[in-house]
Order: C-alpha cells, then structure tokens, then sequence
C-alpha cells in the first residue's frame, strides 16, 4: 500500500528559521540589494543624484510602478536618500545615502568582472553567429 504524503505548501518552504542555518554575510547582503532592478538603480545615483524621471529615462526600460516601489524599498532600508526639494511644484531627488556609497566597491568589481567574463562572451558569441551566415 503506498504511502500517502501531505502536499506541501508555500508556507512550508517560508517557516524557514535563521537558527536553522548559518547565516552567511555575503548571502544577507545579496538579499538585500541583489535584485536586477535595485542595482541598476543603485548604478546610475551612483553617477549623481537624480528625480524620478530622469530615473525612469535612463534606468533600462524600468517602469514607473516597479522604479518607485524599488526606490521605496532602498529608501526604507537606508540605502537611497529621498530630498524633497522646495520648490513649486514639489520636486524629489534620490540620491545615496552613507551606507548606500558603501557599495561603490562592489559595483566596481561586478562591471570587472562583467567586461571580463559577461561582454567577451558576448562579443565571441556575437562572432559565432556572423560566421553562421550565410555570405553572399
């Protein structure tokens, strides 16, 4: 007679306890900012401060509703500084905060190693493909 199992749900997979593992530094703060649109975002304030909409210009085809609920986010764990401006009619800047420079360092390594491992692959598969076609 086979045995029946219970069906497992998505709360069995979240319950999930810190003390069930060890907690590793490196996996906490990936969590925190490893997110596609976070670090785009944190690439482009880390040119300069800059409003929503110019954000929302350059930020890789992000839209509105995903830009402010990420900016949202990195403002509420203290990576991003939101500056309302004085101005008529009110203008909102985001800019780093302290703890947000503190990833400068780590931006510059992933763009080493992107050109080294992400862009050489490109362009070679890039190659691959012109001499697939057919020439004439």
């Amino acid at each position: 007679m086979p045995v029946r199992r219970r069906k497992r749900t998505l709360s069995d997979y979240l319950s999930a306890k810190t003390n069930d593992y060890v907690t590793c530094a490196a996996v906490e703060s990936a969590r925190k900012i490893g997110n596609q649109w976070r670090l785009i975002v944190i690439r482009y304030l880390l040119e300069r401060p800059m409003r929503f909409n110019e954000l929302l210009r350059v930020a890789c085809a992000i839209d509105a509703k995903t830009l402010s609920r990420v900016l949202k986010y990195l403002v509420s764990e203290k990576i991003v500084r939101r500056d309302v401006l004085g101005t008529q009619p009110f203008t909102v800047r985001y800019a780093l905060t302290d703890k947000g420079e503190q990833i400068r360092p780590i931006m510059q390594s992933l763009k080493t190693w992107g050109e080294t491992w992400v862009l050489s692959g490109l362009s070679a598969q890039q190659g691959q493909r012109l001499k697939r076609l057919p020439s004439g």
